[in-house]
């Protein structure tokens, strides 16, 4: 299977070493960002730096003219990312027989939230997720849609994956994060992720619903988690907190905001790239599921883009509804961590991918070269070399 390692350009840039040790993994691709949020990242390597802080959202390149006049634009990166960091590690990942794709992360921006305000998530307490830009609302749709034709389609690059293009919810860490106190479970998370913004509620009411009456019922059905109740894990819990009508009405409206988002987007991106460009969706196949891995449906997606790339963090399960769709020449590739600090198994990766193999899997994913231990990356060789 065709493998791929995430990279940031600054694990490239001001590194000569770099390109040819992440080659000499045995992968050969990179998926390296353009476009990405916050971070705190560690470099083990690099000759000049063990850290860097990128200290919001913006994209690694110099953004075009397309934004002249716009309220939401995207942020230029500071001095972690300067110039067209993207372009200067991508011709060097080339230069050692790399393919390099895109990395574009959508609807994930905490500077957007705050300093727009209005275009963030509003949850059924009137709580903003300043990480969260609401999807349904209109500027915010034609901002992710250009940033998406802008980000992915780079010079040199071959593809694109486009991470978070969907919702967002409660689950993101967002800087000395400490919300686990309770347990919501999949069910609460949702109730969680609902939006209540202008735009959100008129859109229930296209559902029939009373926004109002639905932000109380939510508020209601959250209640017996917050004493510490716990509930049917699934779709089978929402429907039993929230009650069957109030819960495909609201997964109604967010799947059709959702499928209509990844449509125009796909399009914008492809209608700017040339012939043969690859497009990905880094996606989950339950359609409530929000975050960097937004929920799709998969025949739906599979008839849109050239494939997905599937978490598989906990197990590679979640591949078999993409597998089963059996598209042809659709790519399903299987991410696996593979940095041991943060929790990724590289040690398991041969077993881990042999599996992901016989579920469907046509390629996989490796997170992350840049922030890997050695012995992390001395596994990953091992591992690539057996293939």
């Amino acid at each position: 299977m065709k493998a791929s390692t995430f990279v940031y350009p600054w694990d490239v840039n001001g590194d000569p070493a770099a390109p040819d040790r992440i080659a000499s993994l045995g992968v050969e691709q990179v998926t390296l960002a353009a476009a990405y949020h916050s971070t705190r990242a560690l470099t083990p390597r690099h000759p000049r730096h063990r850290i860097v802080t990128a200290e919001h959202a913006s994209v690694l390149y110099p953004a075009d003219d397309r934004w002249a006049g716009r309220e939401l634009r995207p942020y230029a990166a500071g001095d972690w990312a300067p110039g067209d960091s993207f372009g200067e590690a991508a011709e060097a990942l080339a230069g050692a027989g790399l393919e390099v794709h895109t990395w574009v992360v959508l609807a994930h921006n905490s500077r957007l939230g705050a300093e727009h305000p209005d275009t963030s998530v509003v949850n059924a307490y009137g709580d903003r997720y300043p990480w969260a830009p609401c999807i349904a609302q209109p500027a915010t749709r034609a901002y992710l849609v250009d940033l998406a034709a802008e980000a992915a389609v780079r010079p040199g690059a071959h593809g694109t994956e486009l991470e978070s293009l969907g919702w967002y919810g409660l689950q993101h860490l967002h800087a000395h994060d400490k919300t686990g106190g309770v347990g919501l479970g999949d069910a609460g998370m949702y109730l969680m992720a609902l939006c209540f913004c202008p735009a959100c509620r008129a859109g229930y009411g296209a559902q029939g619903l009373d926004a109002d009456a639905l932000a109380a019922a939510v508020r209601d059905a959250l209640e017996p988690l917050w004493r510490g109740a716990t509930e049917d894990e699934g779709w089978a819990g929402v429907e039993k907190l929230l009650g069957p009508a109030y819960a495909t009405a609201t997964r109604a409206w967010r799947d059709e905001t959702a499928r209509t988002l990844q449509e125009t987007a796909v399009r914008a991106v492809r209608d700017a790239a040339p012939d043969g460009f690859q497009v990905l969706l880094h996606a989950d196949p339950v359609t409530y599921h929000v975050g960097a891995n937004p929920g799709v449906d998969p025949a739906h997606i599979l008839s849109v883009a050239d494939g997905v790339v599937v978490p598989c963090a906990g197990g590679p399960a979640l591949l078999t509804p993409f597998a089963g769709q059996r598209r042809e020449g659709a790519v399903i590739a299987a991410n696996f961590g593979v940095v041991s600090g943060m929790g990724g198994s590289p040690a398991t990766l041969a077993a881990d991918a042999a599996r992901a193999r016989e579920l469907g899997a046509t390629e996989i994913r490796l997170y992350h070269a840049g922030l890997a231990s050695e012995g992390d990356l001395d596994a990953v060789r091992e591992a690539l070399a057996a293939r």
